[in-house]
């Protein structure tokens, strides 16, 4: 991102933090709140002060980047400030902030001026704490925050590596009608009108905000070899459109399969997997050919005809290169002891059965149906498509007619029996 600039030392840094980007979100969720209460109750006062300071710091500035993607046109880097134009919400790399999750979505230019505003209670507080009120003795106010401290650590690590969120706010939430909600929000993006068009002048740079009724009437006016279009403005859908919209699942010939799934009248369980992990590397392989000579012979019995005639000649050991694959045990584990053997339980019940993947190529995807000897399909779908709908990975999810019934984690899983009383009779 940063490639090319004074700041190109800054490239490396965010596939860096990308690898760790669960374990930083748990930490700063928990210490957001927990300078929250210290703030409350006056604990340790001059290091809660300069902790919400550079928490909000460090907040303003990525919010700010992210609201500042605007300005930087496609194709263009950040840094080349030269190329910056007019703020643009659609060019933004981030369109939701994520402070809070899909409870409540903030684009980040609302984030931002949020940050904006709470810098001002950050600098108070950060020259002011000597002035700060305490509650409770020093004691409480120490257990209270050691208490506080490990509730949220174990809430926020209970709600992705144990099971599901208690709460689920996203899109694809249990009791959900997946097939439903997609028709409808498909049918709402193909009634979205085009309201407007933004032009560029490809010679002088000049920027051009037209009603459609003015660009589609005077298109003569705007040649394309001296214009281009920017955008297209569009009114808005009658619905929200959601992620929802994105299900679609492909089997391994890259065939949309997605009714499979929607338009089963039959339960049927999903194993999720957003992220196949594994490692691949290339090896010389060599097999057995076979070599035939072809010859064209004078046909006999047809005259003024030839034939074509293959005889064997030998065998060669011919080198190639193939992909190994090399399956994370622990995953695996997981499939194989944990969701295929509860899979498989359900079949005499006439439940359903297919495993959805993410990252990963067909290649990779039949190498695990070997490695498993899986005897259910399995399909590919958008990595972050598959983490929207759930968070386990693996996780099993129960559809019936398009419809979310259930929701498990692989830690959490049910016996078959519990299963069948509660979701198939």
């Amino acid at each position: 991102m940063a490639r090319g600039s004074f700041l190109s030392f800054m490239a490396d840094l965010f596939p860096f933090m990308l690898r760790y980007a669960v374990g930083f979100s748990v930490f700063m969720i928990v210490l957001e709140i927990v300078i929250g209460i210290a703030l409350l109750i006056g604990t340790r006062k001059k290091l809660t002060a300069w902790l919400f300071f550079l928490v909000m710091v460090f907040f303003t500035i990525l919010t700010g980047y992210t609201y500042m993607t605007g300005y930087v046109p496609q194709g263009a880097n950040f840094f080349e400030f030269s190329k910056w134009g007019d703020w643009d919400k659609t060019l933004m790399r981030v369109q939701n902030c994520g402070c809070f999750g899909d409870f409540l979505k903030l684009d980040p230019r609302t984030s931002f001026m949020k940050d904006l505003f709470l810098m001002i209670p950050a600098l108070i507080f950060l020259f002011r704490w000597n002035k700060w009120h305490e509650f409770f003795s020093m004691s409480i106010r120490n257990v209270i925050m050691a208490l506080s401290t490990a509730g949220l650590l174990l809430f926020c690590l209970t709600n992705f590596i144990w099971r599901e969120p208690m709460i689920d706010f996203r899109p694809f939430a249990i009791g959900t009608d997946v097939r439903t909600a997609k028709e409808n929000e498909l049918d709402a993006m193909a009634k979205v009108n085009i309201i407007g068009w933004k032009l560029r002048n490809k010679t002088s740079g000049e920027i051009k905000d037209l009603s459609d009724a003015d660009y589609m009437g005077n298109l003569a006016s705007y040649p394309k070899t001296e214009w281009e279009v920017l955008e297209q403005l569009k009114s808005e859908p009658s619905i929200p459109i959601t992620k929802i919209s994105d299900f679609v699942i492909y089997d391994l010939e890259g065939s949309d399969v997605s009714y499979k799934i929607l338009d089963e009248e039959r339960s049927q369980l999903m194993i999720n997997c957003p992220k196949m992990y594994f490692k691949s590397q290339s090896q010389m392989q060599t097999r057995s050919d076979s070599i035939f000579n072809t010859d064209t012979i004078w046909n006999q019995v047809q005259k003024d005809s030839f034939q074509l005639v293959k005889t064997f000649a030998e065998v060669k050991q011919v080198e190639e290169k193939k992909n190994v694959y090399i399956w994370d045990e622990a995953y695996i584990k997981l499939l194989k002891n944990k969701i295929l053997p509860l899979v498989d339980s359900l079949k005499n019940d006439g439940v359903g059965a297919c495993l959805v993947a993410g990252g990963a190529g067909e290649e990779a995807l039949q190498d695990l149906i070997k490695y498993l000897n899986l005897q259910i399909p399995v399909y590919s779908a958008d990595d972050i498509l598959l983490k929207t709908i759930m968070r386990s990975n693996p996780g099993l999810i129960l559809w019936r007619n398009g419809k979310i019934l259930h929701k498990w984690h692989h830690a959490d899983l049910p016996e078959p029996e519990l299963l069948r009383r509660d979701f198939l009779r």
